[in-house]
């Protein structure tokens, strides 16, 4: 692909913040830095090797630790835009799980570092989350001011932009409301999948701090300097409550609700891995396929348009720190007003409103952000195919259901959710998607 892979480890003293006032519902949270303590931690780069191909952007991925183990969801989703539009990449292990160890969000057995390879990572040092943080803000200034070998080699960096999935996503909500005003490093933020307390999962400081209590419900502040898209599935806004943290868009801020999506699905489970750009499985509009790592479902997960809208949403964030062009607003997903929150459905169990794909409104199956099982399959959501005499009454014919489809496609595209190399593979795979 163009691209080198490297590991370099990172070491310093880390600050841990303390509240400086009272947390309040508008996300305006003043901290003040605490005690201070060593790190040795590690970065992973995916760079081009051909300084032409740099874009100027390099993407810096809060690495997740829900599994008890560090994972690139982010990543995983939105690579093969970086990889054809000359991204660089940076993921950060930026907490002690990942390094360390000391369990697992989803009951999954932990691998961390020390114990995956301890010749290779016996060295490191990670004090404690609540140096997590100014850790992730000092792995940026590595990449942007290095002190000793860059990186990125001779990339020039125009951009940096912070990233995080899920667990990730809840503390970059933290960062953002309460470290960036300090730090100062990233220009822009994709916050994907996030709660609605959020930092309820990722305190402002924790152990061995004192933990600070925070809001319930945390909106991202509006009197930041650089923006912010929030990207969010029907999961998020259900099962994780997000919807009690929705805020108006504004010059600053987009948030992005996705109809047909889980948290995680079969391309971050699988399918995503191998993906070059070009692989017919990743294109693929239905896959059955009820088994993640470690875990067997009792129904087909989610395979619904996640990650061809997360391509989208990194590309869109980039122009809006490179050029200052905002994102498209995009209508929410309709969803009840009090808890226990639920999605309306059409007649063929999609849901309403949302960013709107091809994949929910030409659809071959429902796309569900609710799962079957344990916590993992439930945030894994479903895939049901339609059955063969509802395919027939929707699309008599073969040609029907692409005419269709190409046009929900183009519709996509001009409304800036798909861009145009996803949208070749999807039309692609239409021609086959329904038997003849």
């Amino acid at each position: 692909m163009g691209y080198a892979s490297a590991e370099y480890f990172i070491a310093g003293t880390a600050t841990a913040y303390t509240s400086a006032g009272a947390l309040t519902t508008d996300g305006k949270w003043t901290v003040t830095p605490g005690d201070t303590a060593a790190y040795k931690t590690r970065i992973v780069v995916h760079r081009p090797i051909d300084p032409q191909r740099f874009n100027g952007t390099a993407v810096v991925e809060w690495l997740n630790v829900s599994g008890g183990r560090d994972t690139a969801p982010d990543w995983i989703y939105t690579h093969t835009e970086l990889i054809r539009s000359g991204y660089a990449w940076v993921g950060v292990s930026a907490q002690i799980v990942g390094v360390d160890g000391g369990g697992s969000l989803l009951g999954l057995p932990g691998a961390p570092l020390k114990t995956a390879d301890p010749e290779r990572y016996g060295s490191l040092v990670h004090p404690g989350d609540s140096f997590s943080y100014d850790i992730f803000s000092q792995a940026a200034q590595a990449v942007r001011h290095p002190i000793g070998p860059s990186p990125l080699g001779d990339l020039r960096i125009a951009a940096l932009l912070a990233a995080g999935e899920s667990q990730s996503a809840f503390r970059l909500v933290t960062y953002i409301n309460a470290v960036h005003p300090l730090a100062r490093i990233y220009d822009g933020y994709l916050v994907h999948s996030r709660g609605g307390g959020g930092i309820a999962a990722a305190p402002l400081s924790e152990a061995p701090q004192p933990v600070i209590t925070t809001p319930d419900t945390a909106p991202t502040r509006d009197d930041l300097d650089v923006p912010v898209l929030t990207l969010q599935t029907e999961t998020d806004l259900t099962f994780l409550e997000s919807v009690a943290a929705r805020q108006p868009d504004t010059a600053r801020f987009r948030l992005w609700e996705v109809a047909g999506t889980a948290h995680a699905d079969t391309y971050v489970a699988g399918v995503g891995i191998t993906d070059l750009g070009d692989s017919p499985t990743a294109a693929r509009l239905v896959i059955t396929k009820s088994a993640v790592p470690g875990v067997t479902c009792r129904a087909p997960i989610n395979s619904g348009p996640h990650h061809f809208v997360a391509k989208a949403a990194i590309a869109a964030l980039n122009r809006w720190v490179r050029q200052g062009t905002p994102p498209p607003l995009a209508p929410h997903l309709e969803v009840s007003a009090d808890p226990p929150y639920a999605l309306a459905h059409d007649a063929h169990g999609n849901a309403l409103g949302g960013i709107r794909t091809p994949q929910v409104d030409v659809p071959i199956a429902t796309f569900s952000g609710d799962g079957r099982g344990s916590i993992v399959c439930l945030l894994f959501g479903m895939t049901t195919p339609f059955a063969a005499p509802t395919l027939a009454d929707l699309y008599p014919t073969n040609d029907a259901y692409v005419t269709a489809f190409n046009a929900a496609t183009d519709r996509a595209v001009q409304a800036g959710f798909i861009l145009g190399p996803d949208a070749a593979l999807m039309t692609a795979a239409a021609t086959t998607a329904i038997p003849e």
